[in-house]
Formats: C-alpha cells, sequence, structure tokens
C-alpha cells in the first residue's frame, strides 16, 4: 500500500497562492516535500505559513501588528477582525456560540503548531540537546491543520473582501459590455449619452452585482445570463 505523504498536496494553501498569494508557493512546495522526506522540517515550514497567511489577511484589512507578534497573537488578531460569520446568521445565538466553538478549535491548533515546532522543529532555534525526532504521520497533521486554516482565513477574507467592496464599474469592462449589446441601444438625452450598463450601475447597484456574480460565475468562468422576458 503506498504512503499518502508521498503524494500529500496542500489544497488550501494552493488555493490561497492561486488566488492571492502567489509568493508563497515555494513555502508550500517545501512543506509537501517535507511531509515525506524531511518531516522534521514540517512543523516549522507550517508554521511560518500560517504566520504568512494571516499576516497578509491582516495587512490587507490595514490592522496593525509588529513583527513580534507570534503565531497565537495573530491569529486573535485576525478572529477580531475578520466577519467570520456570514450575514444571514449574525443573529442566531446558536450559529454564534458553535462559530465561537470552532474558532476556538482553530486557536488550539494552531497553538499546537507553535508547540509541536518549539518541541521538534529543527529549522528556527537551536537546541544544545537532541530533540525528539517526530515522523511522517505526526508531520501530516500539522501540515494538514495548517492548510485547513490557510484555506478557510483565505476563502472568508476574499469572500467578504468582494461583498465589502463591490468592483467599480470600471473593472467590468466584459460584463459592461456585454450587458451593452444585449439589452443596447445607448440612451440619448440630449447631447448626453448612456450605456444600459452604466444607468443599471448608477440607478440599481445591487442588481448590477447579482447580474454580475451570475455572468461571471462561482467559479469564475463566465456564464451568458438570459433574458428574463424570453
Amino acid at each position: 500500500m503506498a504512503d499518502p505523504t508521498h503524494t500529500f498536496v496542500m489544497h488550501g494553501a494552493r488555493a490561497a497562492m492561486a488566488g492571492w498569494l502567489p509568493h508563497i508557493e515555494e513555502q508550500v512546495s517545501v512543506i509537501e516535500q517535507a511531509v515525506a522526506e524531511q518531516s522534521h522540517l514540517a512543523f516549522d515550514f507550517a508554521k511560518t505559513l500560517v504566520e504568512s497567511i494571516l499576516r497578509a489577511v491582516l495587512k490587507e484589512r490595514s490592522v496593525p501588528y509588529t513583527d513580534k507578534d507570534d503565531l497565537p497573537k495573530l491569529h486573535k488578531l485576525v478572529t477580531q477582525n475578520l466577519p467570520l460569520l456570514p450575514s444571514a446568521a449574525s443573529s442566531e445565538p446558536k450559529v454564534r456560540k458553535s462559530l465561537q466553538r470552532t474558532t476556538r478549535g482553530l486557536a488550539s491548533t494552531v497553538q499546537g503548531i507553535a508547540e509541536l515546532r518549539n518541541a521538534c522543529g529543527l529549522a528556527s532555534h537551536g537546541s544544545g540537546e537532541p530533540r525528539p525526532k517526530l515522523e511522517a504521520a505526526q508531520a501530516l497533521v500539522a501540515v494538514q491543520a495548517a492548510d485547513a486554516i490557510a484555506g478557510f482565513f483565505y476563502r472568508v477574507h476574499k469572500d467578504t473582501q468582494r461583498l465589502e467592496a463591490p468592483p467599480s464599474f470600471d473593472a467590468n469592462e466584459g460584463f459592461n459590455t456585454y450587458l451593452d449589446e444585449t439589452w443596447g441601444p445607448t440612451f440619448r438625452i440630449g447631447a448626453a449619452r448612456f450605456r444600459p450598463s452604466e444607468v443599471l450601475f448608477q440607478m440599481e447597484s445591487d442588481t448590477y452585482h447579482i447580474y454580475r456574480a451570475d455572468f461571471y460565475g462561482r467559479d469564475g468562468d463566465t456564464v451568458m445570463l438570459a433574458d428574463e422576458d424570453e
């Protein structure tokens, strides 16, 4: 039976890398290789990866932090400043309590990674005595936890960021052109001309962004909108 650690792939971290943080590619590749070949290094790199994700979230949300803030402190800052709960469920006490338990679990996982790293990691701290060596199975737990945390905070951050700051009109020329060609012609009032897409954006902004999301689809692929009158 093949050892799954030899083909380990980080999914959450790679999603963050592809959609947001291309500079973490080296960290991700090293972690995937370390799980099978140098498991004692996986704890250090898993911790570093989570720190990179948390700092990126804080930076984009203009939340101050210092270089001395450790991993648990960074995690706390992110959970305090990231809207983890969907707005539709924000008033539900049971949902809120469940989320609190979830984030506490994430915090414990983050702390556990830090403790494993301090006890058994070799990359960042010197030691005058031999340290206990953990095997690939323990390394796999650490990197899977790091991958889950990276993917979770990446998705929550980017999803809520899109809701908090809808794209501008000029940033959606492909969609605007589609609207104009489908529901044209251009409106004229005297010498002034108005594009159908511009009218919709200005007069019904929420509808514009809903149609825009449908046009591009959840996965980013273009999906043509159907004419409701057909």
